[in-house]
């Protein structure tokens, strides 16, 4: 197991090697959607990011546990409840299977738990009632807020002092606070509003207690990697930091990571300014592994622009990964059997340690994509050789499977897999009907696959096919 990694820890602002809890186990929480609405490609960035990081721990033979939560009530889906005359659960269940539908289609693996707050009621109320006993948070008509100044370190994430957290805190008209930077652990309920009955009387959790404690219940007191986008360091994952140590009396998370914004042109992608993109809109007009690829062009703590002209250019890369490989299972037919040239495995290892060193580098997916299509250089390379052996297709076919898809997931073959059989059977009922000479029936195949983007190609060793 590779004990070379090092990540930016946003808590130290700076590089650090990886050295978890337990060896060879990381626990991991990602924070998750709100799930009022459909989610757009900045919030897509944190999840396919941080799926790649999961992938490659796991490569490496770490047991990585993952936990993405989805925040289901709150006060824009009790906005979105009043607007649509639908109630909270009906409107995040609709937005939870549009996350999840968005994120199959990129390629997201399912975290193995993914937390909703409404089902962990009982565990945020422990953790308010602890808060309250420990003199950390203060109940106020039904609201209960925590008290920050009782926390010395209070802004070591986000690497401000008190002055600069009053300066720049946006100060709510609220006579219930004892103190501006004080925030809501559990707010009381408004007429009409979904709620649970409590101590304090009926009410709903605040935004930040949900993740400490969904993630103490599913991974423990201390987390190795806690994660999201760094519009989330402040205020919520330092507040986040001040309650779940306040409330375990140990340290929370060793390793906190955060990954940049999308700007659209020259400005940072907001609803505020209106220049969203939505994913399930994206994936009406490009291959969701275009979209994939463009969120792992960068180094995940840079800023990145989108442009359609750059999602363009990102499915001319994936076709050229995807043509290499379909040409290497092509080429497989007409190769002889035979040994591995000692030559290709020299470049294949050291395309192996340039990769690893990519992705030891605070997992640098940029330079990672670039090694990838080294790969497949290599691989077009040595298929247009007049003699290759099928165990060379193999050795350069299993590279790209496991650098190329079981890390990256940038190719087609897990989504594709499942209806390559539907395909190879539609072309032998084509092939039959040629044979029995029923034209008719072979066109309407043809046409059948063309419109659903497979393309047949007759040749002499048999057809081919291939997607636009």
């Amino acid at each position: 197991m590779s004990m070379t990694i090092k990540l930016y820890n946003t808590l130290t602002k700076k590089k650090e090697p990886l050295e978890t809890l337990q060896e060879g186990q990381i626990r991991m929480y990602v924070c998750g959607p709100t799930v009022y609405n459909y989610i757009h490609i900045g919030n897509a960035r944190v999840f396919v990011f941080f799926d790649v990081v999961r992938r490659y721990l796991q490569h490496l033979g770490y047991q990585v546990s993952y936990v993405q939560n989805f925040t289901d009530v709150d006060d824009r889906l009790i906005q979105a409840s009043r607007e649509t005359g639908k109630s909270v659960p009906e409107i995040a269940e609709r937005y939870i299977q549009a996350y999840f539908d968005d994120m199959d289609a990129l390629g997201v693996k399912r975290a193995d738990v993914h937390p909703r707050a409404t089902e962990h009621i009982p565990e945020m109320l422990d953790a308010v009632k602890s808060l309250i006993e420990k003199g950390y948070a203060y109940e106020k008509k039904g609201d209960v807020y925590y008290r920050p100044l009782r926390k010395e370190d209070y802004g070591k994430l986000s690497h401000q002092s008190l002055e600069e957290l009053k300066t720049g805190v946006r100060i709510e008209t609220n006579e219930l606070k004892e103190h501006p930077l004080d925030f809501a652990l559990w707010k009381a309920a408004k007429p009409g509003e979904i709620s649970w009955e409590t101590p304090w009387g009926p009410g709903r959790p605040g935004w930040h207690i949900e993740c400490s404690a969904m993630a103490r219940k599913y991974l423990g007191d201390t987390l190795d990697i806690h994660a999201g986008g760094a519009d989330l360091c402040f205020p919520h994952h330092e507040n986040e930091i001040a309650q779940s140590e306040a409330w375990t009396g140990k340290q929370f998370v060793r390793y906190w990571l955060h990954n940049g914004y999308i700007n659209m042109g020259n400005e940072k992608m907001s609803k505020s300014l209106g220049n969203v993109r939505r994913v399930f809109e994206l994936r009406q007009e490009f291959s969701p592994l275009a979209i994939r690829y463009f969120l792992l062009s960068a180094h995940y703590r840079n800023p990145i622009s989108y442009s359609d002209e750059v999602i363009e250019q990102a499915e001319n890369s994936i076709e050229r990964i995807k043509t290499a490989y379909q040409n290497m299972i092509y080429r497989r037919q007409t190769a002889l059997p035979g040994g591995v040239d000692p030559e290709l495995q020299t470049v294949l290892k050291e395309l192996t340690r340039q990769f690893h060193v990519a992705m030891d580098d605070d997992f640098n997916t940029a330079n990672a994509v670039s090694v990838l299509f080294e790969g497949v250089k290599l691989a077009n390379e040595w298929i247009a050789k007049p003699v290759v052996s099928q165990s060379e297709i193999d050795e350069l076919s299993s590279w790209l499977n496991v650098y190329g898809q079981e890390i990256l997931g940038l190719l087609p073959v897990e989504q594709e897999n499942s209806l390559d059989e539907q395909i190879e059977a539609l072309i032998n009922e084509r092939q039959q009907a040629r044979k029995d000479r029923n034209f008719a029936r072979a066109d309407e195949i043809r046409d059948h696959l063309l419109s659903q983007g497979i393309i047949l190609e007759d040749t002499p060793q048999g057809v081919r096919w291939k997607r636009k």
